[in-house]
């Protein structure tokens, strides 16, 4: 090799030198990655060992999924329960089955799949599956409550455990978006399921037995244009509430709208009537087309209601021996109109549902409509009643607010009420002003609510004698009555 050929060979082999040099390090972490996805992949592909021994335990909670009354044809919200493996290693569930299969009430649905049936369902370790359940009810001849039940099976390993299903049936009248012309009576013998409103036409009566029950969609208004007659009794009370009777939903508030007396109603008249968990209450619009009051409420219990319990607007309303309790707003008079409330306990104490931060009585001779006010004379009687909020949210449990030339009448005869400042445009004559009632129980966080008054309380023999000689449960008023609703005997 010459010598010119020896140096070229010597600089090429230092140019290889180099190039070594420089891609050791990458060959290196090439080998690295190549064998860490090696090492991956060959992990990858060991499967978990499934766990075959009947000493694998599998849980499913409280050995029953309970629902509420559901009524007939109406479904029920979905509920569901879980079937968790608490082992460490994965479960393989041979069996999960509807035991009434597709002629059963109940409707099951797996991992998102509906069926009856599921098999060989793999459940991994500390992993849980979601077994969701419906209930549908068929119409049968009963009028009572019955018991609709089922039951779902897990197998696996050689183990069985069973969640029952139990719902309570119910058979109703169905109404929808209906109107009522003629005469009519609703009796106790079946319920009242309303869906999307009613009304009650012009010159129509509607006459509601005592016990009968009437539950309402959250799209279902009970409108009355005509005459509504609720012949409650003290042992069977005609009840109004939502339909949805399933918990949390059952003691939310605001949860059907309301009973909408309107223009032309007249003689309207509500004894023993339980008015639960609407928006609003009772609203009457408009003076009466006659003397008589629009609506008399008599003994009604009005509760949870999210807005305004006993609303009148330029109307009249005469409310005798009514507890009004934890409500928005418990009584609202607006534009006007005549009212008398007699014996009546309105109190409102802030839960869970309803913050009270709103008087419990408000007055006022006008409304606001479009930028223009609009006044009618008010002239509002209280007599023998109790007005009460808890204490720390409400300065003035009693509000009046006139504007422009109409009266504003407002007089306390014998009233315990809680105001930092006395009501403008009132006559207060015998009052007991800010003076603790001493309710029997009041129990925000349980929500338990006795309104009847202790001994020793303020309200005992402090009323003056009127036409009402027996209390809310039909107690006789001795002597000087006590005030509010209940006799404290």
């Amino acid at each position: 090799m010459t010598q010119k050929q020896t140096s070229a060979f010597n600089n090429k082999k230092n140019v290889f030198k180099n190039a070594a040099l420089i891609f050791t390090p990458v060959k290196l972490l090439t080998a690295i990655f190549i064998l860490s996805v090696f090492i991956f992949t060959a992990s990858s592909c060991r499967k978990e060992t499934i766990n075959t021994s009947n000493e694998a335990r599998l849980d499913i909670g409280r050995d029953s999924l309970l629902f509420d009354t559901v009524f007939t044809t109406a479904g029920s919200i979905t509920k569901y329960f879980l079937i968790k493996n608490d082992n460490k290693q994965k479960i393989s569930i041979s069996n999960i089955q509807l035991m009434g299969g597709t002629a059963s009430a109940f409707k099951m649905n797996v991992d998102g799949s509906q069926g009856t049936q599921f098999s060989n369902i793999e459940l991994a370790a500390n992993d849980s599956l979601y077994v969701f359940v419906r209930v549908n009810v068929n119409p049968t001849a009963a009028n009572q409550p019955f018991v609709i039940k089922d039951s779902v099976r897990i197998q696996w390993n050689g183990n069985t455990l069973h969640k029952q299903l139990e719902a309570w049936g119910q058979n109703a009248n169905y109404i929808r978006s209906a109107i009522f012309q003629g005469n009519f009576t609703w009796t106790k013998t079946k319920p009242y399921v309303i869906l999307g409103g009613m009304i009650v036409d012009t010159n129509a009566v509607l006459t509601i037995q005592p016990g009968t029950r009437i539950y309402l969609n959250a799209d279902a208004p009970f409108i009355v244009d005509g005459t509504l007659l609720i012949n409650g009794t003290k042992v069977d009370s005609v009840v109004f509430k939502s339909n949805r009777l399933d918990n949390p939903y059952k003691d939310y508030p605001g949860a059907w709208p309301g009973i909408y007396f309107r223009g032309s109603s007249k003689d309207n008249r509500l004894t023993y009537t339980y008015i639960k968990n609407a928006y609003q209450g009772v609203v009457a619009e408009k003076p009466s087309g006659n003397m008589n009051p629009k609506v008399t409420l008599n003994n009604c219990y009005l509760d949870n209601i999210y807005d305004i319990a006993v609303f009148g607007v330029n109307s009249s309303i005469t409310a005798n021996n009514c507890l009004i309790s934890n409500c928005g707003n418990n009584i609202a008079l607006l534009y006007g109109g005549t009212y008398n409330f007699t014996h009546c306990t309105a109190a409102s104490f802030s839960n869970l549902f309803v913050a009270h931060k709103n008087p419990v009585l408000v007055a006022t001779n006008f409304v606001k409509q479009n930028n223009q006010i609009l006044s009618a004379p008010l002239n509002a009687n209280f007599t023998n009643c109790i007005l009460w909020g808890d204490e720390g949210f409400v300065d003035n449990e009693v509000v009046t607010d006139k504007q422009g030339t109409d009266a504003l009448n407002l007089t306390f005869n014998n009233v315990l009420y809680r105001a930092k400042t006395d009501p403008a445009n009132t006559v207060l004559n015998n009052v007991i002003k800010n003076q603790n009632p001493a309710f029997d129980s009041v129990d925000a966080g349980r929500r338990f609510y006795s309104f009847k008054l202790r001994a020793g309380s303020p309200a005992i023999n402090k009323g003056i004698v009127t036409s009402l000689t027996t209390d809310m449960e039909g107690k006789p008023r001795v002597g000087l009555p006590d005030l509010g609703c209940y006799e404290k005997q």
